[in-house]
């Protein structure tokens, strides 16, 4: 095995952007009507805010439990997912859309960064790594992107 893990820090970049097997963020979210936010179709069990919403936690979450030796774990599911199905405020949306962006970016330098070491288990875990919480962020992402899109297609919001 090479001892210069190059290849898979690129991978693990394009995986966090998107846009190879699955959207990526920004395209998923650009141009969503602010009237539909908060919106259910028949049988969704959530609305485009609440996906954004729990996208954006869940992402910060990871980064936090990756670097900082203070984490403490939220309450599952009750701190992950908002209760209200649309945003409290009119800019709500852009804010939780910018924090996505800067937590996204925040990966990317972890990933980028030479310095961190990727397989080592991150001292105030359980046994997990670097490497798995990157996979983590990506794979839970991407599965509520997809969700996302379903949403927008049900809703008649073209990509």
């Amino acid at each position: 095995m090479p001892t210069d893990d190059r290849i898979l820090r690129d991978q693990l970049l394009e995986f966090l952007r998107g846009g190879s097997a699955h959207l990526d963020f920004k395209t998923a979210v650009k141009d969503f009507p602010r009237n539909l936010y908060g919106k259910r179709p028949e049988g969704a069990p959530y609305s485009a805010w609440q996906l954004l919403e729990h996208i954006r936690f869940t992402l910060h979450d990871l980064l936090q439990f990756c670097t900082n030796s203070k984490y403490v774990a939220p309450d599952w599911p009750k701190d992950y997912w908002p209760e209200a199905d649309a945003p409290p405020s009119s800019d709500a949306w852009d804010t939780s859309v910018r924090a996505v962006h800067e937590d996204i970016a925040e990966f990317e330098k972890l990933v980028g960064d030479p310095g961190s070491n990727l397989y080592a288990q991150i001292p105030w875990g359980d046994g997990q790594t670097l490497l798995r919480e990157i996979l983590l962020a990506g794979d839970h992402t991407s599965y509520h992107l997809g969700q996302l899109v379903m949403l927008r297609k049900q809703l008649g919001v073209d990509l």
